[in-house]
């Protein structure tokens, strides 16, 4: 047999099988799919550029081609139609598909903000709640004091100027309270 007898049995084999297809045959489907799947992940790869891609249109072109092979007229032209399935389909994923975006390590860096492990934030909440505890215990003038200075912002000027105190005064306060609020903490860890 010459070359040109092979292709023609092999043209009507596969239009044999089209036909099978088309009655809902799916074993023949599914030797349509084992002869063409190869030519056709190489034209995706030829488009898309990509393996994981290519393979995933692959997919895709052939789950396409089964729901539609009843449509295709001329069963002989079947891996024509299965080609420009392929090139329909590559252009649409191309299109449709965001640009890839570099981005350098130092800028990655930069603006990813680590937030720790669960356990370092149930222990963040744990101790802030110790803290206000602590608050709690504390007398006026002491909490007072601590509130102004870590929680509102106040600057040793501002909170001379609002307890109507020495510059030096308020720095002993806030001295003497931070000492105070350790020992609570500490007491309520302990407990």
């Amino acid at each position: 047999m010459n070359a040109i007898t092979t292709q023609l049995q092999e043209i009507r084999s596969t239009a044999d099988l089209v036909r099978a297809a088309q009655t809902g045959d799916r074993a023949a489907f599914g030797e349509l799919f084992e002869r063409f799947q190869p030519t056709i992940l190489v034209i995706a790869h030829r488009r898309l550029r990509s393996a994981a891609d290519a393979q995933e249109l692959t997919q895709d072109v052939f789950i396409q081609a089964m729901q539609k092979i009843d449509q295709l007229r001329t069963p002989e032209c079947f891996i024509g139609w299965l080609r420009q399935i392929t090139v329909r389909m590559a252009i649409n994923k191309s299109v449709r598909k965001p640009p890839a975006v570099s981005v350098e390590p130092e800028l990655l860096e930069a603006t990813v903000s680590a937030t720790g492990s669960p356990i370092e934030a149930a222990l963040r909440i744990e101790r802030k709640i110790q803290v206000q505890a602590g608050l709690g215990r504390l007398g006026a003038m002491d909490r007072d004091t601590l509130v102004a200075f870590y929680v509102q912002g106040h600057s040793l000027l501002q909170m001379a100027d609002h307890f109507e105190a020495p510059l030096g005064t308020i720095k002993r306060r806030l001295h003497v309270a931070r000492k105070r609020l350790a020992k609570e903490v500490d007491a309520m860890a302990i407990a």
